[in-house]
């Protein structure tokens, strides 16, 4: 057993592991967590993939900024509204679709040729860094902007205590 198919596998269990965690738990703080872990998990899927700046996005964009933004909205939320929240009555249906989906997904994976390449390489970051900040800057600051825009839109939602003003 290769270190890299020893990596994988713990990787693959700490991603499977957080996404159980996020559908299982009814603690929605938790669920973040465990939302986090598997984010993490999917990082080191990258890695294993020779992937180190999808991983480092994943960990940094999605792991850092995007689980601390659930937490935030988390704060911001008023105790009232998780009060009258009761069980979902269709997860029948829910886990049969599941169920149904990751059959699907199980035969396309095990009946489907893949072509591999005899030696894997990694895009050297200097390439993949000078490409980004010369053809991409411009797109990049423009998502920036969208999210700052987002965020304080939701600041000043839920900072209103229902009087026009």
């Amino acid at each position: 057993m290769s270190l890299a198919l020893i990596v994988f596998v713990i990787a693959a269990a700490v991603a499977l592991g957080g996404a159980l965690g996020v559908v299982t738990t009814r603690n929605i703080v938790y669920a973040a967590f465990s939302l986090l872990a598997s984010l993490i998990g999917v990082a080191g899927l990258f890695l294993t993939a020779f992937a180190e700046f999808l991983a480092l996005v994943q960990v940094l964009i999605y792991g850092g900024a995007i689980v601390i933004v659930i937490l935030f909205a988390l704060m911001l939320t008023r105790i009232q509204d998780f009060e009258n929240l009761s069980g979902n009555r269709q997860w029948p249906i829910a886990a049969i679709v599941s169920v149904a989906v990751f059959a699907l997904l199980a035969a396309s994976v095990l009946y489907t040729t893949v072509k591999t390449v005899p030696e894997r390489q990694a895009v050297p970051l200097e390439d993949l860094g000078q490409t980004l900040f010369e053809q991409w800057a411009v797109p990049f600051e423009i998502a920036s902007l969208v999210l700052l825009v987002a965020l304080i839109g939701v600041v000043v939602m839920v900072g209103t205590d229902g009087r026009r003003e």
